[in-house]
């Protein structure tokens, strides 16, 4: 294999905001945000909106999330008048 091709993976926590479930995993994202978890250690924390802990599919339930007010900016753009 080639050297200094292969990305650094360090562990990091991402975090659902909606949930606020938080997991660790290893990843090549990066982040200025740290979080301090139960082991004591800190690692960069990435936000996300979705995952396996509030996405519909997971959940069972039928839970709509819009974000930045996606939805009603589109109802008033495209809104008959």
């Amino acid at each position: 294999m080639k050297k200094d091709i292969h990305p650094e993976y360090r562990e990091v926590v991402f975090q659902d905001t909606s949930s606020d479930f938080k997991f660790i995993t290893r990843s090549t994202m990066t982040s200025n945000d740290t979080i301090t978890m139960e082991d004591g250690k800190t690692y960069p924390v990435i936000k996300v909106e979705v995952s396996s802990a509030s996405h519909p599919f997971y959940t069972g339930k039928n839970v709509f999330i819009d974000t930045a007010g996606r939805v009603e900016k589109f109802r008033n753009r495209y809104q008959k008048k």
